[in-house]
């Protein structure tokens, strides 16, 4: 039986080379456009560094997945088509798709291309993952993180379809990247832009001793001098509302699901996958080593695995807020 694999972000050359050094199986990474959802500026990758990443994880025997994770516009849809073109001519182990016209161009024009159907497809059901299989050869589904690990075990039942989850990093509140706040603040969001706070509309202004976020000129949050300023999200902002400030749709948190490690693999899935291509570097490190040592420790002795605290600690560290949530895997969640 085949290991569960360890899957890691790289949101630039360095973090590609830092994740595999630390014990990725796999890595994905997207073009420096708006064909995929991290489409942040001075991230993401050339053609070139693209094939220089593919090529570096290729002689550590480790996979690199191309991610084209955002939906064609109607006034140029070809920077889309092209980079399908784009991940084949570099030998990508996969490609990550959602768009139906997409999926059908990747098929019918790279039939050995393997597609991964991202999660921005939000299929979270056989019927619709089989279908997809049926009509595009899909052969990993990413799953939304919208299940149990129960309703992952039994969707497993159902399906052969490899099943990629979420394990580790930040967590919001958009319909899989239908972001409704984002194009109501600034026009864009990851499916259009591939961004959802893009850096043109954020503002860090000192008022007096405070220290302002805005997001085209709404204010998202306050913080006092000795306090983190977050990049400004309008999920993740501080509001008043009820005569108090908070967080009012959700706290910054991540994901982590070491605590329940043994229960995810053992429901089927193929590979766990850490978000974060907008993230450091060292993030991408100390993420794919805690992981790979965890992964390694359960099948070293899968009946006595525990989650160490120190793996947690050095995990909170780099988490949103400090700390982290099972998120929508713990039982008893619905």
């Amino acid at each position: 039986m085949s290991r569960v694999e360890v899957l890691a972000p790289a949101g630039n050359l360095p973090s590609l080379k830092a994740a595999v050094d630390n014990g990725a199986n796999a890595v994905y990474f997207g073009f420096r456009n708006a064909t995929n959802a991290r489409n942040f500026e001075g991230l993401n990758f050339s053609e070139a560094e693209a094939e220089k990443g593919i090529e570096y994880a290729r002689r550590k025997g480790v996979k690199a997945n191309i991610v084209l994770n955002t939906f064609p516009q109607v006034d140029d849809p070809s920077p889309w088509y092209n980079t399908v073109d784009l991940a084949s001519k570099l030998g990508a182990n996969a490609i990550i798709l959602a768009n139906l016209a997409l999926l059908k161009y990747a098929r019918e024009k790279h039939p050995d291309l393997k597609i991964h159907l991202s999660v921005q497809a939000s299929a979270s059901n056989h019927e619709a993952i089989n279908f997809y299989q049926r009509h595009f050869g899909i052969t990993r589904v990413i799953l939304p993180r919208v299940l149990t690990v129960e309703e992952i075990k039994r969707l497993k039942t159902k399906t052969d379809v490899e099943l990629e989850v979420f394990a580790f990093g930040g967590l919001c509140v958009m319909a899989e990247g239908r972001c409704y706040l984002s194009s109501f603040i600034t026009g864009v969001s990851p499916n259009i832009e591939g961004v959802c706070s893009p850096a043109r509309a954020v503002r860090f202004e000192n008022r007096g001793e405070k220290l302002q976020t805005r997001l085209n000129g709404v204010l998202i949050a306050q913080y006092e001098k000795d306090q983190d300023a977050a990049y400004p999200t309008v999920c993740k902002g501080r509001f008043q509302a009820n005569g108090e400030t908070y967080h009012v749709m959700e706290e910054p948190g991540s994901l982590n699901i070491i605590e329940m490690l043994p229960q995810v693999i053992e429901a089927g899935v193929v590979s766990l996958k850490i978000e974060g291509r907008q993230r450091t570097k060292s993030y991408v490190a100390t993420a794919t080593r805690i992981m790979r040592k965890a992964v390694d420790s359960y099948y070293k002795d899968p009946e006595n695995f525990e989650p160490r605290g120190g793996w947690l600690r050095a995990l909170n560290a780099t988490s949103e807020g400090s700390t982290h949530t099972l998120g929508t895997y713990e039982e008893n969640w619905q």
